[in-house]
Parts: structure tokens; C-alpha cells; sequence
């Protein structure tokens, strides 16, 4: 099995799952140093989607990839031509682009990304099955985690738009179950939490599992903007004003897809936020005044 995005959140927990099942792993790195993070018994190849042909290593023998974009699309088509030519199956990280719920329906230029690379996996015959993960639990590491550490207010807009925050371990369970196992072939998995929650009462759940109240501000559009200005590309920023925009007073889309594949139930955002506290402990150092 190869993985691309190797070094990533959900691919580096997707080789992770695979070695546990037994399953020899190929992972596709950018660069070479990166080798040194993942585990030894893991055959490791150095290559980049903005060059289809550098792939060709790591594919000659490959049996099935795992396949998470992160590149711009010009290349779309010759990686995906180089994949039908190598492997039989391919499991794909997309998003929810299609479901139904105002939160995923919001303009976004990646939405469109991941539906044009759909095409292309479509057209090639071969087996795939999209993973499309809703909200990523992980995200309030870089949302939450810095003023929570701080022993600050977190600051944040729509403080009452709901979400179904999935638990990175679980996408990559998913992810690989549906690499190595038969009987997912054509499948489309939409990847929720087992829960609705506002934002504001995520970080309440976070300060449950610290021990110490945290106190939630709601922000405006724009400071948001200004927040953002220089750590995210404004279509982003715009796509998820518009999101949590329209999530507030509507409860978040949950799935089932965890559970069905799985066998077991999804990891809710207090077990998710429990497991990763040391990353929102307040900081040692003293603070100044």
C-alpha cells in the first residue's frame, strides 16, 4: 500500500493503522529528511504530485494508494493516468462537497478540486472509494490551542454554529480498513463525530477535560479576517465564514459511516480532547503582565 501525504495528519496515522493490520506500507514523501519521522519497517519514497513522473518508483508494485492531494490541479491528470497504469484500487481524501447540509454547500475552490479529481478516478475503472471527513477535531490545535495554552479568551466568530468534529484517527482507520479490505469498492463515506456542538461549547468541552473554565468570545467577520490575514489563503478564510455562517441554529450533518466500517463507535470530541490535553496545558513559562 502506498500513502501519499505521509508525513501529514491523517496519512501519517493511515500507516500507522495499516502496520497494525500487518499490511506492508510505501510512503510518498516531498522531502527526504522527512524519512526520519516514520517508522523503520516503512518502505519510503521521495517524490511530488507537481511531478507525475517522480511517482513511478514508489507505484511499480504497488497494489493500492492511498491518495491525499495537496497540490495544485495542473497535474491532476497525469498523476491520476500513472496511477490506473500501476495500481488496482484507490482510496481518495476528499470532502463533503455533495451532502446535503448548509454547512458544506458554502463556495469553496477546494470542494471543486476534490470533485474534478473524482472525475478522474471515476474514469479510469479502477476500484476507489472516497473518504470525505467533515470537521477535523485536530483543527483546534491551530484554531483554540495557542490562547487556551496562554490561559487567555479564545476569540472566535460564530461561537454558536454547530459541528460534527470527527477524530483524525478514526478518518485514517477508515481510510485504511477501505485500503486492505474488500467490500468498499465504489464506496462514498461521509465522516462525522458522533455529536452536534456549537464552537463555543467545543472549547467548553476543552476546559472540562483541563480542569479550569475557558472563556469564549465571539468575534466578528472581520477581526477574523484581519486574525487570518497572514496564516490562510482569504478564500479559505471566506469559505468558513460562510460555513459556520450557515451552521448557527442548524445541527451539524452525523453520519453513521464510522460505526458501519469500523464496528465501533466513533471517538467523540471529549475523548478526542482528552487524549491530545497536553497540547492546551497552559505554558510553564511565566507570562507577562
Amino acid at each position: 500500500m502506498l500513502v501519499t501525504g505521509a508525513t501529514g495528519r491523517i496519512g501519517r496515522l493511515v500507516i500507522d493503522e495499516l502496520l497494525g493490520a500487518g499490511v506492508p506500507v510505501r510512503a510518498l514523501i516531498h522531502r527526504s529528511e522527512a524519512a526520519a519521522t516514520l517508522p523503520a519497517e516503512v518502505e519510503v519514497f521521495t517524490g511530488d504530485l507537481t511531478m507525475p513522473e517522480s511517482l513511478d518508483p514508489a507505484l511499480n508494485g504497488a497494489g493500492a494508494v492511498f491518495l491525499v492531494w495537496t497540490a495544485p490541479p495542473d497535474t491532476a491528470v497525469a498523476v491520476v493516468e500513472r496511477l490506473a497504469a500501476h495500481v488496482r484500487r484507490i482510496v481518495f481524501l476528499s470532502s463533503p462537497h455533495q451532502t446535503p447540509h448548509p454547512f458544506f454547500q458554502q463556495p469553496n475552490p477546494m470542494a471543486a478540486l476534490h470533485a474534478g479529481i473524482e472525475r478522474l478516478i471515476a474514469a479510469t475503472g479502477l476500484e476507489s472509494t472516497i473518504i470525505r471527513p467533515g470537521m477535523l477535531s485536530s483543527n483546534s490545535l491551530a484554531w483554540w490551542a495557542p490562547a487556551i495554552r496562554a490561559g487567555q479568551v479564545v476569540h472566535w466568530p460564530y461561537g454558536a454554529a454547530e459541528t460534527a468534529p470527527v477524530d483524525d484517527r478514526d478518518v485514517a482507520a477508515v481510510a485504511a480498513r477501505t485500503l486492505y479490505q474488500n467490500g468498499h469498492v465504489a464506496g462514498d463515506y461521509v465522516l462525522t463525530g458522533p455529536e452536534s456542538l456549537t464552537q463555543a461549547a467545543q472549547v467548553g468541552v476543552i476546559g472540562d477535560v483541563l480542569g479550569r473554565q475557558i472563556t469564549f468570545k465571539e468575534m466578528t467577520p472581520d477581526e477574523f479576517r484581519s486574525l487570518s490575514e497572514s496564516t490562510a489563503p482569504s478564500s479559505v478564510v471566506e469559505m468558513l465564514l460562510a460555513a459556520w455562517s450557515a451552521a448557527v441554529g442548524q445541527p451539524a450533518y452525523i453520519t453513521t459511516a464510522v460505526a458501519d466500517i469500523l464496528g465501533t463507535a466513533p471517538r467523540t470530541f471529549r475523548q478526542w480532547a482528552a487524549d491530545h490535553a497536553a497540547a492546551f496545558a497552559e505554558d510553564s513559562k511565566p507570562r507577562r503582565p
